[in-house]
């Protein structure tokens, strides 16, 4: 596929519903992880405007910075530790309307007010969670856990 990617209007469903072929395109055939969860950061960051999103990648007892696009972040959190952390400890996607009242949250950006996190399972184990903060309250819903969760799956490891 070319790396051209289409900005799609509409509902956040129908947005999504756009995002998810090209992002299929943009990782089909393409077997480093690293550049699949590149452009998957990318197309999200491309199409929603988010402030930041990426991924935090298991390595160990920490979840250590992978891709993403957005302001610098946090370099390593570990379990149980922020959104990032507690979704890990919990293998459930968390959202976040307003990140100041969330226990423990990390400000890797005070521009952060609200957030999303996935995690990329593999069976019952977490490998990776796919973050993604908003500078406004209350960005995320369960449109957005719906179809992140269905792109989560599209990852190969």
């Amino acid at each position: 596929m070319a790396e051209d990617l289409h900005i799609a209007t509409g509902t956040k469903a129908e947005q999504y519903e756009a995002l998810i072929p090209q992002i299929k395109g943009l990782i089909e055939g393409e077997k480093d992880l690293v550049a699949n969860l590149a452009n998957i950061a990318a197309a999200l960051k491309e199409q929603f405007n988010w402030l930041w999103v990426g991924f935090y990648i298991v390595k160990g007892d920490e979840l250590v910075l992978g891709p993403f696009q957005g302001p610098v972040a946090c370099t390593r959190i570990r379990k149980e530790r922020g959104v990032c952390g507690t979704s890990w400890a919990r293998a459930a996607t968390l959202i976040v309307p307003d990140v100041e009242a969330f226990p423990g949250h990390i400000a890797c950006s005070s521009s952060s007010k609200s957030e999303i996190v996935v995690p990329l399972m593999k069976g019952s184990e977490v490998l990776a969670v796919l973050d993604a903060d908003s500078n406004q309250l209350a960005t995320f819903d369960t449109t957005d856990q719906f179809y992140l969760e269905q792109i989560t799956r599209l990852i190969v490891w």
